[in-house]
């Protein structure tokens, strides 16, 4: 059974940071994070390639959130920082077979229970 566990969100004021953590059996993966906001469809926002040579960042997100890995760790992360009301959501992380990164949910087929993110003042 593959596993993925988030853990980090969280209530933070607006500008501010957090940094979401996702425990995961298959750290040597193409690992994503994806996020979905109330009364919204999942959304991809990071992706790192299985060999953490390349990363990929929506638009929405790009120059505020930077993915990373640490493989000793089997740890995926995501510091998130100048949070934005609108970065409120449901946060998941996933992983897929394969060895590229993606921001389409539907390459993805393990995914974790989610961590939520609430950006408010």
């Amino acid at each position: 059974q593959q596993l993925l566990v988030e853990s980090g969100g969280g209530l933070v004021q607006p500008g501010g940071s957090l940094r979401l953590s996702c425990v995961t059996s298959m750290a040597y993966y193409a690992l994503g994070w994806f996020r979905q906001a109330p009364g919204k469809g999942r959304e991809g926002i990071s992706c790192i390639s299985a060999n953490g040579r390349n990363t990929m960042y929506s638009d929405s997100v790009k120059g505020r959130f930077t993915i990373s890995r640490d493989l000793s760790k089997q740890t995926l992360y995501l510091q998130m920082t100048d949070l934005k009301p609108e970065d409120t959501a449901i946060y998941y992380c996933a992983a897929r077979d394969d060895v590229a990164c993606h921001l389409s949910e539907d390459q993805y087929s393990y995914w974790g229970q989610g961590t939520e993110v609430t950006v408010s003042a």
